[in-house]
């Protein structure tokens, strides 16, 4: 008895000492625009016991405003974020991770005090401001920039302009948003003149045009107030980003994206053949595992906050980080 006493004491210390971190508020003051004044926030986690000089990985966010947990007011409830994180604390890293403008603690603020919705720059700019901040933390002797969905992006071009350590993309895309578009809004039986017509529009916006739809179906995509970030988008080319930042690069491809097909990380790897690639089949967009191949089904797991990232995954990071 007295033995089993003592492997359970030893066991739930390995276990406290394997979870233990700690966490801390980080904070950026927006710079575009510039007469604007508003901070975002975000969660600098830890491992507990760590040596100074460790590699940090900043998570940005994907399409439109998602928190530092990757949930958002439309709809995303799965914690994604959240979850990766405390999953690459326990692989001995740290993570910093920020809510987005229009999202999190700021949603309210920005609301009113952001003249109009974000642009590339905007987005690019703030996760700039965050690499910077990681930077000069004398406990980081790298910053990893990790990017998922449209923050792969974004996150690109913000490792080039900070000389990042190192780049991930995870479920990024490899096309122009127009392609993008004309695949994921053209509807196989949809009407022929609304099909031909949006071809139309988004060969516009791409030449940054301003385009006046006619089509009842597409007025409301394509409204005047969304056409300036649909151009600013579409000027960015993934492939062009990713071969300018001269860093070590990750290409994770999400193997059940319902959002992205294969070409996207095939185009990725031939920007960049020198990159490390990990494909993992099961993957959905939002980073978790769906054996099926039910859309419906594929979509629960945008809002199971209890199902965990994918197994494997994390270990994957960490050892392109190389800790």
């Amino acid at each position: 008895m007295f033995r089993f006493t003592l492997i359970l004491t030893f066991v739930s210390f390995v276990l406290c000492r394997a979870n233990a971190q700690t966490s801390e508020p980080i904070q950026y003051r927006i710079t575009q625009p510039a007469n604007v004044d508003l901070t975002l926030t975000g969660t600098l986690t830890i491992p507990a016991g760590s040596p100074k000089n460790r590699a940090v990985v900043l998570i940005v966010g994907g399409t439109g405003p998602i928190d530092r947990d990757g949930n958002s007011s439309y709809g995303l409830t799965g914690n994604a974020y959240k979850l990766l994180a405390d999953s690459l604390v326990m692989q001995g890293l740290a993570v910093a991770r920020y809510d987005k403008r229009l999202s999190g603690t700021n949603r309210a603020d920005a609301l009113t005090k952001l003249p109009q919705s974000p642009l590339p720059d905007d987005y690019i700019s703030d996760a700039v401001g965050f690499i910077r901040l990681l930077q000069a933390d004398r406990r980081f002797k790298q910053v990893v920039v990790m990017g998922h969905d449209e923050g792969s992006l974004v996150g690109m071009r913000a490792a080039r302009l900070t000389d990042a350590s190192k780049f991930v993309s995870v479920a990024g895309a490899g096309r122009n948003l127009a392609d993008l578009l004309k695949e994921q809004l053209m509807p196989a039986n949809g009407p022929a003149d609304v099909r031909q017509e949006l071809l139309g529009l988004l060969d516009s916006l791409r030449a940054g045009q301003t385009v006046h739809p006619q089509s009842v179906q597409l007025k409301a995509q394509f409204a005047p107030r969304f056409q300036a970030a649909y151009r600013a988008w579409m000027q960015l080319e993934p492939v062009d980003e990713l071969k300018a930042f001269g860093g070590p690069v990750l290409i994770v491809q999400a193997g059940n994206d319902t959002q992205l097909a294969p070409v996207d990380a095939q185009q990725l790897q031939a920007a960049r053949p020198d990159a490390s690639f990990q494909r993992f089949d099961q993957m959905t967009h939002q980073l978790k595992n769906y054996e099926g191949t039910s859309l419906i089904g594929n979509r629960q797991t945008y809002n199971q906050p209890s199902l965990p990232v994918t197994p494997g995954f994390p270990a994957v990071i960490a050892q392109f980080v190389g800790i």
